[in-house]
C-alpha cells in the first residue's frame, strides 16, 4: 500500500517526485525493522520497490520509478 503525502493525505500522483516523496519514506521504515542490518542494499531496493508498487508512477513507468529509487539510494547515501 503506498504511503500517502504527510501534507495530503490520501494523493499520490503520477510523476517522479511523487514517487521519490513515497520511496524515501518506505526506505526509512525499513531501515527501522530490525531485519534491515542484514539485507544488501540491492535486496532493501527490492523490498522498497515492491512496498511502492501501488504507486501511480511505479505502475504506469516501473523502469523510472527504478531509475527514481537508484538516484535516490546514491543521492541521499541511503
Amino acid at each position: 500500500m503506498p504511503i500517502p503525502i504527510p501534507d495530503k493525505p490520501g494523493q499520490l500522483f503520477d510523476n517522479a517526485d511523487s514517487f521519490a516523496m513515497v520511496f524515501d519514506e518506505a526506505w526509512q521504515r525499513q531501515q527501522r525493522s530490525p531485519a534491515a542490518s542484514d539485507l544488501t542494499i540491492e535486496e532493501k531496493r527490492r523490498q522498497v520497490l515492491v512496498a511502492c508498487a501501488d504507486h501511480p508512477f511505479m505502475v504506469n513507468q516501473p523502469d523510472m520509478a527504478a531509475q527514481v529509487a537508484d538516484f535516490r539510494i546514491r543521492l541521499l547515501g541511503l
